[in-house]
């Protein structure tokens, strides 16, 4: 295979290998509500799960990681280095309405999975009416209707 010299392609091979910075290495995320929670799932391979840190402070929320860089001895060439090593960070701007304080997260096969419920207060709720006015509204009979056993009656049929 012949392989073609591109000096586009290298140039930002060069730019990218040197400006790329721990904290801006990559974070991928899932992030949807099932029921009453929402779930996010962040991709963190590689990453020992003691060098995870969730906080949140006010309506922020931060994901911390460390990846230690595999530096290999004096003898090792490399040919390709394209995993990213050091501190990530991501942060998730929280919403109103979720209970901060009952957060969860867990850390299983390089995904982190943070479950966020929604706050008690904020879940939709059905108001029952009261009838103040006197007369009861249930079983209330209205005039001119007939039920099914006085209907079946006067049609001469038994009930």
């Amino acid at each position: 295979m012949v392989r073609t010299f591109d000096p586009f392609r290298e140039m930002d091979r060069f730019v990218n290998e040197f400006t790329r910075t721990p904290g801006a290495a990559p974070m991928p995320m899932d992030l949807y509500r099932d029921g009453d929670t929402f779930v996010a799932r962040i991709d963190l391979p590689g990453v020992e799960p003691s060098s995870i840190d969730v906080d949140v402070e006010e309506r922020m929320l931060t994901v911390r990681a460390e990846r230690k860089a595999d530096e290999g001895g004096e003898s090792r060439r490399w040919l390709a280095k394209e995993r990213a090593a050091g501190t990530f960070a991501r942060q998730l701007n929280l919403g109103q309405g979720l209970a901060l304080d009952k957060i969860e997260a867990d850390y299983r096969d390089g995904v982190l999975t943070l479950i966020i419920p929604v706050a008690e207060q904020a879940k939709p709720r059905k108001i029952q009416v009261n009838h103040s006015g006197g007369q009861q509204i249930e079983g209330q009979q209205i005039e001119g209707q007939v039920d099914e056993a006085e209907g079946a009656q006067l049609n001469g049929q038994e009930g």
